[in-house]
């Protein structure tokens, strides 16, 4: 009696789930993209297909399917499939599941195929105490996280198991999971007998952002909260689709995409591409982005790939990041293009960070001498006559020497005739390469 009540309730669980839940693909076929993934031929589908499966990380954004591939796997695979959420598990779970695995593989030879959904939410000591299980085979880890493993993930998990991304789903392919849904009458929507206007599913796919989830969710409400009318028929225009399912909904996964879109911006005021760079800051912006962090970004593009080709540009970073401080948001956004884009419209040198760093490096690799002596403070000089040492300080006053300049070493000795900082040929950074080469020859 009790098992018949259980399938019951199971049943109406199933049958009251979100459309969302219900649409999973039950097959590796029903998968929408992800052909680098679980394509035909790719190395994770010959595994899954043979039933040799090894530890596996599956991450990427919400919706794209990590947590149902794990439920294909566990149709597929021979070994036992234990499911635990990091969110509610601990250790005295993973105790229990890798000694029912080892019961399990003495007693009967059936391996154990663990699934751990938000991996990253095990804390450190929880990821070590799994790491002997998997190491010895004990228990073969798939791992699902919307956040970089490599961030979150212990090095030595990370190094026993293979990591796979799947990428947000395409417009296309959101549209065909949408439609998929609408026509199928045993999971999906087909009994409602929905109409959707031209353009409706687009708008819905693109709200998602590439979330399987998102869309079905979307076209479930729409539908749902649609009444029908005299012919039984749910007509779904726009402006009901907009009701239902709002604008979209962009955010960034702190150690993963928000990065990759911080790149992306740097890597466009480089590239002096003024309309890429102004698309990665509005997605920035669009996504909740500290406008502190957007323009530290920038005053170190500035300095970092501007330099002294425009040495206006730190300037107008630094004056744009104190405006908006000031100003605050939304009005900030305007501040933010008008810094960004002079960034990403002057000449380019990286000489500064080139020159910088080589000196750095000088300073790391050589042994460190003595400041020369006509270098050093004034102190020195009172200290050696007090001492009764009749020593001449050699340095000569660049102000007392016409043009303001005198020729003289201001290197240490093991250092002498090192050069750090080359200008380059862009920008005003070719006054200042006239500068240095008129400068070399003086005095020869």
């Amino acid at each position: 009696m009790k098992n018949l009540f259980e399938h019951s309730f199971n049943d109406h669980l199933r049958r009251s789930a979100p459309l969302a839940e219900r649409m999973r693909p039950r097959t590796l076929e029903d998968f929408e993209e992800q052909y680098g993934v679980i394509g035909a031929g790719t190395p994770l589908r010959r595994a899954v297909e043979n039933d040799t499966l090894s530890s596996v990380i599956l991450h990427g954004p919400p919706g794209t399917g990590k947590t149902t591939l794990a439920r294909v796997i566990a149709g597929m695979t021979k070994s036992h499939f234990e499911t635990i959420n990091a969110v509610m598990a601990g250790v005295a779970d993973i105790r229990r599941v890798v000694e029912e695995a080892r019961e399990r593989l003495t007693l009967y030879r059936e391996g154990t195929v663990l699934f751990i959904d938000e991996i990253h939410r095990f804390n450190k000591a929880q990821q070590d105490a799994l790491l002997p299980f998997v190491e010895s085979g004990l228990v073969t880890l798939i791992g699902s996280t919307t956040e970089n493993p490599l961030f979150t993930v212990n090095r030595p998990l990370l190094s026993r198991s293979r990591l796979y991304r799947l990428e947000p789903l395409s417009r296309e392919a959101l549209v065909r999971v949408m439609r998929r849904a609408l026509n199928d009458t045993e999971r999906g929507l087909g009994n409602y007998r929905a109409d959707m206007e031209d353009g409706v599913l687009e708008y819905m796919a693109g709200v998602a952002n590439g979330d399987a989830r998102a869309a079905l969710n979307c076209l479930e409400l729409s539908v749902m909260t649609t009444p029908p009318g005299e012919d039984g028929v749910r007509r779904i225009g726009k402006e009901l689709a907009v009701e239902a399912c709002g604008g979209r909904v962009l955010q960034f996964n702190r150690e993963d995409e928000h990065y990759d879109a911080v790149s992306a911006f740097i890597k466009s005021m480089r590239g002096t591409d003024p309309q890429a760079t102004l698309y990665w800051l509005a997605r920035m912006i669009y996504a909740g982005d500290d406008p502190e962090f957007i323009c530290r970004r920038i005053m170190i593009h500035a300095a970092e790939d501007v330099g002294l080709a425009d040495p206006r540009a730190i300037m107008v970073a630094v004056a744009a990041a104190q405006a908006v401080e000031r100003v605050g948001m939304p009005e900030g956004r305007i501040i933010m293009a008008e810094a960004a884009l002079y960034v990403a419209l002057a000449p380019k040198s990286n000489s500064v960070v080139m020159g910088i760093n080589a000196a750095l490096k000088t300073v790391r690799d050589e042994q460190a001498t003595a400041v020369p002596r006509h270098l050093r403070d004034g102190s020195f000089f009172k200290l050696e006559r007090i001492a009764g040492n009749k020593t001449v300080n050699e340095y000569k006053y660049p102000h007392d020497f016409p043009g303001h300049y005198v020729k003289q070493e201001y290197l240490p000795e093991n250092v002498v005739g090192s050069e750090f900082y080359t200008p380059s040929a862009s920008g005003e950074e070719k006054e200042i390469r006239l500068l240095l080469e008129k400068l070399k020859k003086y005095g020869k």
